[in-house]
């Protein structure tokens, strides 16, 4: 079974079959912005999250600013944005600039001040000589002003205007020159001024690359200074999302050291620095969903190393954490994860997060998204305490973060989705019931709970009967009488497979009304068909085999 494409509009070529779903763009925790992302059945929820997801996310740019030079140039005013300049003050800026007077980093101060308008900075680019001006003083021997004129560069670079970021272009060869300096705080001035720079313009990405833009940062990522790394970190994660990068950048950048670099940072951030690793998960994040061949990531060991990260993660406990599941170690030094079912409750979680949450949600993709891969590789994570994490980080951000919770579902679907292994591991771990109450936390989570449960009956009988044996069959009825057709649609699709390998659970339907439910739906268009064939294999006496030929079930309406 092959999952969906990257380039895949939402669609399915799902009939009755579990299938992995690849997902790309990040959420608004980080602020990248996002591409298209398939999915794995769909209609109106997970098409309105993704429209909300464009439209919630920036491009993120980032500044780097200090108070002192807000000072200098505010005079009385500091932490105030400076209103527009006029082109006659615009051009005294520069002129005393420009002056070889020792009063010269005050100067470029007030010009760093003036910079943060936004008609300010356009005002200057389009002065004759100001950038060259400020690359002469950026690549001065005099260490304060070459840092005072790179703040001034920092400055241009956080606009939004194209022009101004293309009339910055003679300085990025600067910019990478400077990365293997020894001071730590310019150095990470330069990378910040780098990355807002390559978010802006296509032109000064298309410069950076034949500049060997690849190779500097695979040295520059090897610095032991946490502050150096989440910036070039910035710098890689914009260059990721650029809309050329498939084709023109990632091929490079994974034919480079810095993909078994970046593992190790994400891996080493829970003990050393959270902002890289947080940074650099999102990067193999854009790398993995880019629809390029993971094959090296994979031969990396991405998988097991990735779920390692999660483990640690979920076995970090936040405060006021609920009771229930728990790590604890068993003779030989051995971990296993137990689950107590009945201490399982919502209630009790009052949004408490990891104190690492923040690297959560790219670990998630990154994991969901290898899985989604037709290569096998489920094999290397065969492991029932991914399971109870996936549970442990979905009880901690449910309340406060619920799509972190939605990702936690993402990757149990595509964990279920082909493995009988993570089926069997589910249900023999008592986490059914957890996953079952559920599903009337929200419409995309009713979608995605329905649609790991399938994964689990398509299994077979014995799947079916062990969830007969849990109240299933009456949080289903409440579903049939909502009026989202996904949900009730793929509530449809779990009653089938239920009712073809479990006779039994049909007869409980009938007893329970649920016939009446379907008769309901024999009037949608959407999902009359479905409707009729349900209503004609519980028609048949209990204890009766279905018919030789199931009835043919469409997939969902897109």
């Amino acid at each position: 079974m092959q999952p969906l494409s990257h380039t895949s509009r939402p669609g399915s070529h799902r009939s009755w079959q579990c299938l992995s779903v690849q997902r790309n763009g990040a959420l608004c925790w980080h602020g990248k912005a996002p591409g298209p992302r398939p999915v794995m059945t769909g209609t109106v929820s997970i098409a309105a999250l993704r429209k909300a997801r464009r439209q919630e996310q920036l491009v993120s740019k980032r500044l780097l600013r200090e108070d002192t030079t807000a000072e200098e140039g505010a005079q009385d005013g500091a932490g105030i944005e400076p209103g527009p300049l006029l082109e006659n003050e615009v051009l005294e800026l520069l002129r005393s600039v420009q002056k070889g007077s020792e009063d010269r980093k005050r100067s470029l101060g007030r010009l760093c001040w003036a910079l943060r308008n936004k008609e300010t900075r356009q005002k200057f680019v389009r002065l004759d000589g100001s950038i060259r001006t400020l690359i002469g003083l950026f690549t001065s021997s005099l260490a304060d002003v070459q840092m005072q004129a790179g703040r001034c560069l920092h400055e241009l670079s956080h606009s939004s205007d194209p022009a101004v970021a293309e009339a910055c272009l003679p300085v990025t060869s600067y910019l990478l020159t400077y990365l293997s300096g020894h001071s730590i705080e310019f150095t990470e001035l330069c990378l910040y001024t780098l990355g807002n720079l390559v978010v802006e313009s296509e032109a000064v990405r298309k410069q950076l690359l034949p500049q060997g833009i690849i190779p500097v940062l695979v040295s520059c990522i090897q610095s032991p200074h946490e502050a150096v790394l989440e910036g070039l970190g910035y710098v890689l994660s914009q260059l990721l999302q650029a809309k050329e990068a498939p084709t023109e950048i990632i091929p490079l950048v994974l034919a480079s050291a810095l993909p078994q670099h970046m593992l190790r940072l994400v891996c080493s951030g829970l003990k050393a620095g959270i902002g890289a690793a947080v940074e650099f998960a999102w990067c193999l994040h854009y790398i993995i969903c880019s629809q390029m061949p993971n094959t090296a990531l994979l031969s990396l060991g991405a998988l097991p190393a990735l779920t390692s990260v999660l483990l640690n993660l979920a076995s970090e406990p936040p405060p006021d954490a609920a009771e229930g599941l728990e790590l604890v170690r068993h003779g030989q030094g051995t971990e296993q994860w137990l689950f107590s079912a009945a201490l399982w409750g919502y209630g009790r979680v009052k949004g408490s997060v990891f104190p690492l949450s923040q690297l959560v949600c790219p670990v998630l993709r990154c994991l969901s998204n290898l899985l989604a891969e037709d290569t096998g590789c489920e094999e290397q994570v065969q492991d029932e305490r991914l399971l109870v994490a996936i549970f442990l980080i979905l009880q901690s951000f449910l309340q406060k973060h619920p799509f972190i919770a939605q990702e936690c579902l993402w990757l149990l679907n595509n964990l279920t989705a082909c493995e009988p292994f993570f089926c069997s591991a589910l249900l023999s771990l008592d986490l059914l019931p957890a996953l079952l109450q559920l599903l009337p936390c929200s419409q995309m989570a009713t979608v995605l709970v329905l649609t790991v449960a399938c994964n689990i009956a398509a299994k077979g009988p014995a799947f079916c009967q062990q969830l007969h044996q849990q109240p299933a069959l009456s949080l289903l009825l409440p579903i049939l009488t909502l009026p989202d057709l996904e949900a009730v649609g793929q509530c449809l699709e779990l009653l089938h497979l239920l009712f073809l390998h479990c006779p039994e659970a049909a007869a409980d339907f009938i007893r329970q009304g649920g016939h009446r439910a379907l008769e309901q739906h024999q009037s949608t268009p959407e999902l009359q068909e479905r409707a009729r064939a349900l209503l004609d294999m519980v028609g048949h006496p209990l204890g009766s085999p279905p018919s030789p030929r199931p009835p043919s079930f469409p997939p969902p309406v897109l």
